[in-house]
């Protein structure tokens, strides 16, 4: 637990502060309209209800949510195993630098090592190096469509 940053599931008391960082993530980082607050909401609890559908995890310190990670989860036909979408990974901009998306990304990957999935995909935006550094150092292969593939 170094730096004192805790990565563990989201719990149902995480949902007002996991709102806030995917609010941050959506409207400040990623510069979209504003999100309709039981719309987010919903989302989160239909993960926390519904964990054959996904699940998130969140960076904790000293007791406050400092960032998260959302994976979905498909099947791959071609390996006949289930298969995670990491869609989102994000860390509050006070705690960058603390390698928490490293914790991150690092605890989804070995969630489904652990879980027998045959792979984890995602994808970043073109210019985002800082992303693509991260991904490039936990070893994900860059594929054609900018898309990451890890198992």
């Amino acid at each position: 637990m170094s730096n004192g940053i805790v990565i563990r599931p989201a719990s149902n008391q995480d949902v007002p502060e996991l709102y806030n960082l995917m609010r941050q993530y959506i409207v400040d980082f990623y510069e979209q309209p504003e999100p309709n607050e039981n719309d987010l909401k919903g989302l989160i609890n239909h993960l926390l209800d519904n964990p054959s559908s996904g699940l998130q995890f969140v960076a904790e310190e000293n007791g406050e949510l400092v960032g998260f990670a959302t994976l979905y989860f498909t099947f791959s036909t071609l390996s006949v195993k289930r298969q995670a979408i990491l869609n989102d990974l994000f860390v509050a901009p006070n705690v960058r630098g603390k390698k928490v998306g490293e914790k991150l990304f690092q605890t989804s990957l070995d969630y489904i090592r652990e879980n027998d999935f045959s792979s984890m995909t995602w994808e970043t935006a073109k210019d985002n190096v800082v992303a693509q550094s991260l991904y490039n150092k936990m070893g994900g292969k860059l594929a054609q469509w900018l898309f990451y593939e890890i198992s």
